[in-house]
């Protein structure tokens, strides 16, 4: 974005966090030398004599490929953290009540369009069996980095955000009630996007659609739906066995709760010391101590019952809009709806 940068401030006592190259596999290391020469044409990292360095690896991605990750869990150590409010999801689905027409606009390498200012790019550098290189972009892993692209988006969409506009780091939602006022909506958007030198990713944009993806729902003008991937996901995901992988379970299943017939019940332990729910565990770390608390359930069949919700316990799609008609009533000494 054209007079934004992303700064990297550290607290006082910092320490140069450098650390040696992670082991890859023959099919990492071939993946690795691939994108640092693409990284390098597009001019997103440069070759670097900075003292920092991090380690990289790989995560693979939903469809199989490789994503370039680095690990700047020591550099995050020493950042002053950005605090910069996020949008909260339920709060942004509110907005969309009664609309038809939706476009999604998936921007492209959203991060990658932010410059890191140029003072603190030696601080992005990374350590590799190919080299040292730095990113002169925003890379992702930096603690602050969705922090500042929140920011940028909010102040290019500032006056139309949640008039006809939600967008949550690089998701881009324009909803409208009529096509008419749509195209309307959406060429104001793209014309804000590249007056700031925004770019998105036509093959993963979706234009005055009826229903659309959007922060893991089906967007519709019938309301939100489940994505069903998401639905078979949960009903055959195993008897948590740890406390991670219960941390796992509830940050999935928490996020559709509401879609979740009876979540609070089943989410309620009784043991013989009261009753306690699940995210109480997670206080405790320790996997022993985990597995010493399921081992004194009064009912183990609570956790199985937990572990493989069946279709039908998720519920229909949520209405987002309903016409409501207020009657009320009142005297001089109370009133009544």
């Amino acid at each position: 974005m054209r007079g934004v940068e992303h700064s990297i401030q550290l607290v006082p006592d910092y320490r140069v966090h450098h650390q040696a190259p992670y082991r890859l596999s023959i099919p990492e290391a071939t993946e690795l030398k691939r994108q640092l020469k693409e990284l390098l044409r597009l001019g997103f990292i440069k070759p670097s004599n900075s003292p920092w360095g991090a380690p990289v690896l790989f995560a693979r991605k939903g469809d199989g490929t490789l994503r370039l990750c680095i690990d700047y869990r020591g550099l995050n150590r020493y950042t002053v953290k950005n605090n910069y409010p996020m949008p909260r999801a339920d709060e942004l689905f509110d907005r969309l009540a009664g609309n038809r027409f939706f476009t999604k606009i998936d921007l492209r390498s959203g991060y990658h369009q932010i410059r890191v200012a140029t003072e603190d790019q030696s601080k992005t550098a990374f350590r590799s069996r190919f080299g040292h290189y730095e990113f002169t972009v925003m890379p992702f892993g930096l603690t602050n980095v969705p922090a500042t692209f929140q920011t940028a988006m909010n102040d290019i969409l500032r006056d139309i955000l949640e008039e006809y506009v939600l967008v949550y780091l690089d998701d881009i939602l324009v909803y409208s009630r009529t096509l008419e006022d749509h195209l309307r909506h959406l060429r104001d958007a793209l014309q804000r996007l590249r007056k700031h030198g925004f770019y998105a990713k036509l093959s993963k944009c979706r234009f005055a659609q009826r229903k659309v993806d959007f922060l893991g729902y089906h967007v519709s003008d019938q309301g939100l739906h489940m994505d069903d991937a998401k639905i078979t996901v949960i009903a055959e995901w195993p008897i948590p066995a740890s406390a991670k992988q219960l941390r796992s379970f509830l940050g999935l299943t928490g996020y559709y709760s509401n879609f979740i017939q009876g979540y609070a019940r089943y989410s309620i332990i009784n043991s013989s010391s009261g009753c306690q729910r699940f995210a109480a565990l997670l206080q405790h770390r320790l996997d022993c101590y985990f597995i010493d608390v399921i081992d004194h359930f009064d009912d183990f069949n609570y956790l199985i019952g937990f572990s493989y919700f069946g279709r039908d316990y998720f519920t229909p799609p949520l209405t987002l809009y309903i016409p409501l008609h207020l009657s009320h009533d009142g005297s001089h000494l109370a009133g009544s709806l």
